[in-house]
């Protein structure tokens, strides 16, 4: 997968695995990573999707409806590239903070949807909830800091209620962030995320 290493202050300390929003690169998170923690270790990923020529990280079939199918192969993709990747670059694969937006957002929430031990904690701006009805590995010791737009148009209120509801209910940590805004993702949330990562992460 196409990506940005940046080794921080210890291939020790915390890992921000950046995932960007449809249409976005691998640079697009950079400026967020550094306001989070400028000391982590950066691992920037693009997605190997393209919708019109907007790199994604998985296929939709409409806005809003994820092709599961797709989502599921993505998610393990990335969750190999992962594992390859702390090997090559020697960070700790056990120390692995999401931050995601959008459709990055989504696959992160996939990630641990999915995988035990996926993420250590993960910062979800503008999440979905990546599918429904499925059984979800045990969450506990991992934290997840979500942020919601009352007026977002894409993620409602109540899905972001649900993502909340299905993680606390296998075990993670969960905190919400909302604001009255829709689905752009502001300074103040990311303000919040920053704060949120200080108390909980490190």
């Amino acid at each position: 997968m196409k990506h940005i290493f940046k080794k921080g202050k210890s291939l020790k300390g915390p890992t921000l695995l950046l995932l960007h929003g449809t249409g976005g690169t691998e640079q697009d998170l950079l400026g967020l990573a550094d306001l989070i923690d400028p000391q982590a270790n950066i691992l920037s990923v693009r997605g190997n999707v393209t919708e019109n020529g907007m790199p994604r990280f998985f296929k939709r079939l409409a806005e809003g409806v994820f092709d599961e199918e797709d989502l599921i192969i993505r998610t393990k993709e990335l969750h190999e590239f992962l594992d390859e990747s702390s090997e090559e670059y020697g960070f700790d694969r056990n120390y692995v903070i999401a931050v995601g937006y959008s459709n990055g957002a989504n696959i992160a929430g996939s990630l641990l949807f999915h995988y035990q031990d996926a993420l250590t904690a993960a910062i979800l701006h503008h999440p979905m909830v990546p599918r429904r009805g499925i059984e979800l590995p045990d969450l506990a010791g991992v934290k997840v800091f979500i942020t919601a737009g009352r007026n977002d148009p894409l993620c409602t209120e109540q899905e972001s209620k649900d993502l909340e509801e299905i993680l606390t209910g296998n075990g993670a940590s969960v905190q919400v962030h909302w604001e009255n805004n829709g689905h752009q993702l502001t300074r103040t949330e990311v303000e919040a995320a920053s704060e949120w990562y200080k108390q909980n992460v490190i």
